[in-house]
Order: structure tokens, then sequence, then C-alpha cells
């Protein structure tokens, strides 16, 4: 088992982002936290999806999977009920979890599947060259919201609470110490994470800019936040506009899906024996 360091998860593959993309910041958070964590290089297990995001299992020397626009939960689900004893973490981008992956995550949030979310939130499709997405603010033009964009904005935060996830946190990529202590602290809850991250497209979003964060976030934990409180998560995941928050909105200690299955809480999936017992009986009722 090797121990990570950000010099031992960088790749070969030559990054393709644009110049000033907010996923650099992004990546060199995750890497500095895989570094930091007590986590062995092997035991690590990436899921990515369709979009510019998707790129990040280029970036990161770790086990992984890339696969099809919207489905990250389902695969991270599939990935850690196998074999239990990886650390998943699904990285998604607004378009991919949000739009048409939105109706993964509530049930993933409700079973509290020991997996992390990580999403890349800029409010465009950035590789198709930027459509609106759900979480664009209403009015924001693009080309295919010429006059605005018509309808609200999609609120993962708030569907996440509805969803009775055990926790829920934003950053943004123009912190990196405060987004890595946030992606610590997701990768070392047990059960499902969501950290909404807010990030920066230069090429396509020219209104959700760095100064457009920097003149608007601050940090719950400077308010006095509690974490624990979940009327009090509710009401901050509600503001938007001149101030918007950052930090860890909510967190509860609760079994895991897993705790409930029997045949998963022995040991890995992987390591148990192909053939159950009574499999050849359960076969002749049927011949």
């Amino acid at each position: 088992m090797q121990k990570p360091t950000v010099e031992n998860l960088d790749t070969l593959e030559p990054n393709t982002w644009c110049k000033g993309c907010g996923n650099f910041g992004l990546l060199r958070a995750l890497k500095a936290t895989l570094a930091e964590l007590e986590v062995p290089k092997e035991q690590y297990f990436l899921v990515t999806g369709i979009g510019c995001h998707g790129k990040l299992y280029n970036y990161v020397d770790v086990n992984g999977f890339h696969g099809i626009h919207g489905r990250t939960l389902p695969l991270a689900t599939g990935v850690k009920l196998t074999n239990h004893e990886l650390t998943v973490i699904c990285a998604a981008g607004d378009g991919d979890q949000y739009d048409e992956g939105l109706g993964h995550l509530p049930h993933a949030a409700r079973r509290n599947i020991d997996i992390k979310l990580f999403t890349h939130d800029n409010k465009v499709y950035g590789l198709t060259t930027g459509q609106t997405a759900p979480t664009a603010i209403q009015g924001y033009r693009s080309k295919t919201t010429l006059h605005g964009a018509p309808s609200p904005r999609l609120e993962p935060l708030k569907i996440a609470l509805a969803s009775n996830a055990s926790f829920v946190a934003r950053g943004w990529v123009g912190d990196l110490e405060h987004l890595k202590g946030l992606m610590k602290a997701a990768i070392q809850h047990r059960g499902f994470a969501l950290l909404d991250i807010f990030q920066v497209c230069f090429t396509f979003n020219r209104e959700q800019t760095f100064q457009f964060y920097r003149d608007r976030v601050y940090k719950l934990e400077d308010e006095g936040h509690d974490s624990s409180d979940l009327h009090q998560a509710w009401t901050r995941a509600q503001e938007w506009g001149d101030r918007i928050p950052i930090g860890l909105f909510y967190q509860e200690n609760r079994p895991i899906y897993r705790d409930s299955l029997p045949q998963l809480k022995k040991e890995a999936l992987i390591k148990q024996p192909l053939a159950p017992k009574g499999l050849e009986k359960l076969l002749k009722e049927f011949m």
C-alpha cells in the first residue's frame, strides 16, 4: 500500500482545461486533501461523469471509472457496496448531476450510502460550449437563453437537506484551504456527503466570476452556525444575493446503508464466496 502524495497523484495525461478554469484549483485542493489523509492510494476510487469535470479522472492517479452522463452516483453505489473498504468519491458537473442525474441524488442521500459527491458548480455546460445549466441564476444569458434564463435556479443544498442527507456543505475554488478542509470533512464523514463547489468558467460564464464570489461569500463558521441544527441549515441554504454562505451546513451521524444489510456487514462483498449456500437447491426449483 502506498501513501498518496501530491507528486505521486500526478499523471502523465496532458491537461486540456481552458486557461483560468476553476477546475485547476479544485484539482489542486483534491490532491492536497488525499495526500493529507491516512488512506492508502490504492484505497481511493474516483467516479466521474460527462463534462469538463470528467477529465479529473485523467489527472488523479487513483483507481477510478469514467461513466456516462448523470450516472456517477449509481456507479459509485455499485462500487461501494461491492467493496466497502474503498473510499469512493464522485466528481460531477452541475449539469451532469443536477440535470441528467438529479433523480439519483435523493435516493443516495436518504439511504446514507457511504460515498462522497463533489459537484463542480459553474452554472454552465462548459464541455458543450456554454448552455445554461440548472443552477444558473434566473436571467442568465447564454446561447440557449438569449433573453435570460426564464426559470429560478435549482438549489442543490435544499434538495439534499430535504432528502435527509447526513452531510451537506458548500465551498468555492477561490479559497483552497477552506475547500480542502471541507473535502477532508466530507471524506471522513461516515455516510453520504454532498459538497457543492462554486467553480468558475472563464470561457462561457462571464457573470459568476472570481470577483462575483469574493464580493459575496462568507463562512458559516465565522457567524456561529450550528451544523447539527437542521432548521438553521435550511435557513442558511435559502440565503442568496449580496451574501452567499459557504461551509458545513449540516452534519448528522446515523447508520449507513450497509449497516442494515447483514450480507454486507460481515465483510466486503468482493471477498465473499461466489456461490451462496442453497443456490443449487433454489435453481432446481425452477428447472
